[in-house]
């Protein structure tokens, strides 16, 4: 079953029509081979042995989370149930064959009062077969199987909706945790500075230069600065589980990224966006195809006056002994089921309404892709307009920290100058991480949003220079 579920989505995702992953390498997903495959590093020492550290990259992440992430599987087991129910119905046109072997005694009360006399006797029936063809039902189990035929496809869209979403979700975890490991190296850095700034202080105030309190303020940022790097290991512990989750094996081998947060440059117009949710979208093609089902279920209640025709056949042997006796009967039957007027016209009535709802829901539909898109255009343009604006606040907040430290260096600056210039400088670069990492994000919202990969630049461009 599960490598069933992975050719069809490999299906999918190498069909034209629907390429939310087309650079993904999506053979299979297990775990434990996906984690043989990948890079490792034996760099890490862990005391008493070495240990291998797992690199892992957005595309193994997104291959894994196909694999592995239960809504996938919860979708695929909904086509596959649908496609049962196809085959049901057609099951309509197949043979129904009976047997019967049975014993029975019978009095016959009323006849015994008349004559006065005890009237029973015993039957017997060897074998009783019996054959039922439906011939012809004028379309209904054609309409049946039709709807049911467009629920399957209807499922096929939910499964492709739920990978757009999946793959958008693993995206952005994907790029929190880089965000958590880029927010965990700016704290450790503040540390290393606070020591610095700790160190100086101490050796000001043993030679005399400077007053005690220096000492106190520098061990009080210090230890902050401390608090803060657990706080931000703590954010990489929450990312990786909530990717790990994402993907689906929350006791995956612990691992490390390959990757760093980057600027990608997107060049393409709102209208192109549009045109390609046109052709991408799979909720947009899912509403189409529950239209047309609905449009089938009006034609099928219009069929409730229709009759069945059947053909059907029994051979019977039996009699006042098991084998006293023989007979067959063979014919063609026409017969019409209960009809109620009012009720099936009424029914027609209902599936009318519930086709015009459903008009209507598909509009609602393309009115909300549309919005969605909109938004998500708007927001990917809004982070990477404040993407210059956070290099440039980096860049002044780096270069007054630098000046700041050394003119404390120099016994001109004060230990609060100094603590106000590292607190700036860190706040710029918190900033500036959060603004690549809520790009990326809205790319990945984008890309949601019109159901396919958005094109790319050649290159990556590094915004720090």
């Amino acid at each position: 079953m599960k490598k069933i579920l992975f050719l069809f989505v490999l299906l999918l995702l190498s069909n034209p029509t629907y390429s939310a992953s087309k650079d993904v390498p999506f053979l299979d997903a297990d775990p434990e081979k996906i984690i043989s495959e990948m890079d490792t590093n034996s760099n890490k020492v862990v005391e008493g042995h070495v240990e291998k550290n797992i690199v892992m990259s957005l595309s193994n992440c997104i291959r894994l989370a196909l694999g592995n992430n239960p809504e996938i599987s919860s979708a695929f087991q909904d086509i596959l149930a649908a496609d049962a129910q196809i085959k049901q119905t057609w099951s309509n046109f197949f043979p129904q064959i009976g047997w019967q072997t049975s014993y029975t005694h019978i009095k016959q009360l009323q006849l015994s009062d008349a004559l006065n006399r005890n009237l029973q006797y015993d039957y017997y029936i060897l074998g009783q077969a019996s054959l039922q063809q439906l011939l012809y039902d004028f379309g209904v189990t054609q309409n049946e199987a039709t709807i049911l035929r467009l629920g399957y496809q209807a499922n096929i869209k939910t499964f492709m909706e739920t990978v757009n979403s999946v793959i958008r979700d693993t995206k952005d975890a994907y790029y929190k945790l880089l965000y958590s490991y880029e927010a965990e190296q700016v704290a450790q850095r503040n540390v290393d500075n606070y020591q610095q700034f700790y160190d100086q202080a101490k050796a000001f105030y043993t030679t005399g230069l400077n007053p005690k309190i220096d000492v106190t303020i520098a061990l009080s940022n210090l230890s902050r600065s401390k608090l803060q790097l657990i706080s931000a290991q703590n954010d990489i512990n929450a990312a990786i589980a909530n990717l790990n989750n994402i993907m689906g094996i929350p006791r995956i081998t612990p691992y490390k990224l390959s990757e760093s947060l980057e600027f990608t440059p997107i060049d393409i117009s709102f209208e192109d966006t549009v045109e390609i949710a046109k052709k991408s979208r799979p909720d947009l093609k899912r509403s189409l195809i529950l239209l047309e089902q609905a449009r089938q279920n009006v034609k099928l209640a219009q069929k409730a006056f229709m009759p069945t025709i059947t053909g059907q056949g029994e051979y019977q042997r039996g009699g006042k002994h098991w084998t006293s006796n023989d007979g067959w009967n063979i014919g063609i039957a026409l017969n019409f089921t209960g009809i109620n007027v009012a009720q099936i016209i009424n029914n027609i009535n209902e599936a009318r309404y519930l086709y015009d709802k459903q008009i209507a829901e598909a509009k609602k539909m393309q009115n909300n892709v549309f919005l969605e898109i909109q938004s998500a255009y708007i927001k990917l343009n809004e982070k990477s307009n404040q993407l210059p604006v956070a290099i440039l606040q980096l860049k002044q907040s780096k270069e007054n920290f630098e000046l700041s430290f050394g003119r404390y260096r120099v016994g001109v600056a004060s230990p609060i100058e100094y603590r106000e210039a590292e607190n700036t400088y860190t706040s710029a670069q918190l900033t500036y991480y959060n603004a690549l990492y809520e790009y990326n994000s809205a790319k990945a919202d984008l890309e949601k949003a019109i159901g396919t990969n958005l094109p790319k630049s050649a290159s990556v461009v590094d915004l720090q220079n």
